[in-house]
């Protein structure tokens, strides 16, 4: 089929505003809204699957679907991704097993609120590991709004009650979460290692290596007798976990860091209990509160100040562009 120059010209637009930093304001929403849902799903899933086996059975699912819808731009890459495999395989083990599998095992033994709470911790250690690799900082402004997110984050979970924060209990799921956000945050800060190839490329050598990563804990499940049972849940579980939390979710926001850097990235974390909220009062009838607004609002303007460019950013795309 020939595209016509109407059609062009729309090709072209969309392919320049995916290389524009303000694609990453709708690209890293896209993943945090993914993610957000796979919380109310691996709660849902809780104590029904095991969950190494749940996150190593999504990853052979991504590697299945991958394969079959990009085998031809996969072959042109082999070469790019044979090449820097060991840096394929750390980021499996980090971004993929390690920090798949142990967001289902927190939700095991705590909350969804509380994985919000805590999971909020996620930008600072971007930030930090972002500066202790590669000394990649945030300015005061950037810093001053992921403050801001994350006090509209707290206002959610608090509902604008100190004493119901205070009130939250902490257990060891939430240890586990602490953990696994320091596994993302080396992972996102060392995405800008990983070989310049197709985001379905990356993905398809990701996955398998994320799935043996997975292996021996799984293989570990089924001798304790605890095995994935081959059910409606189970299979909309995998299914969801390898379609929106993996392919689309890993997509757009690996793109988005791209665009942007992991530091001012990281801010759009604390979006995602904006998205909680938003699937409890759409999907769930629960209702929409003061402290909901008070909250989305705090983590907007938060996110909108922390994702500017810094100075010294500003410089360096000018000088990309021949203006300076």
């Amino acid at each position: 089929m020939t595209l016509t120059c109407a059609d062009r010209r729309k090709t072209s637009l969309v392919t320049s505003f995916l290389r524009s930093p303000a694609a990453a304001y709708v690209l890293l929403p896209i993943a945090a809204a993914c993610w957000a849902g796979n919380h109310v799903v691996a709660r849902l899933i809780a104590g029904h699957a095991p969950p190494t086996s749940l996150s190593m059975a999504r990853w052979v699912v991504v590697f299945a679907v991958v394969s079959l819808i990009a085998w031809p731009q996969i072959r042109r890459d082999l070469p790019k991704l044979r090449a820097k495999l060991g840096v394929m395989v750390f980021l499996a083990l980090t971004g993929g097993s390690a920090f798949g599998a142990l967001q289902f095992v927190a939700l095991q033994y705590t909350t969804a609120l509380n994985m919000g709470v805590v999971g909020s911790v996620a930008p600072a250690f971007i930030v930090s590991a972002s500066y202790i690799l590669f000394r990649d900082g945030l300015g005061p402004i950037q810093l001053f709004g992921v403050a801001v997110s994350l006090l509209g984050v707290l206002a959610i979970v608090s509902q604008l009650n100190l004493e119901q924060l205070l009130a939250l209990d902490f257990n060891g799921g939430d240890l586990i979460i602490i953990a696994n956000m320091v596994f993302w945050g080396v992972y996102c800060a060392c995405l800008r290692l990983r070989p310049v190839v197709h985001p379905l490329s990356f993905l398809f050598a990701l996955a398998p290596i994320a799935a043996l990563g997975n292996l021996p804990f799984a293989a570990w499940e089924y001798a304790s007798g605890y095995s994935l049972v081959p059910d409606l849940p189970t299979a909309g579980a995998v299914l969801y976990a390898a379609l929106f939390t993996s392919v689309l979710a890993f997509v757009t926001w690996n793109r988005g860091v791209d665009l942007i850097g992991a530091p001012r990235a990281s801010a759009f974390l604390h979006t995602i209990p904006v998205f909680s909220a938003v699937l409890a009062t759409t999907l769930l009838g629960e209702q929409l509160m003061l402290y909901h607004v008070v909250g989305f609002v705090l983590i907007l303007a938060g996110v909108t100040l922390a994702a500017r460019p810094t100075r010294g950013q500003q410089a360096a795309a000018l000088v990309r562009d021949g203006s300076l």
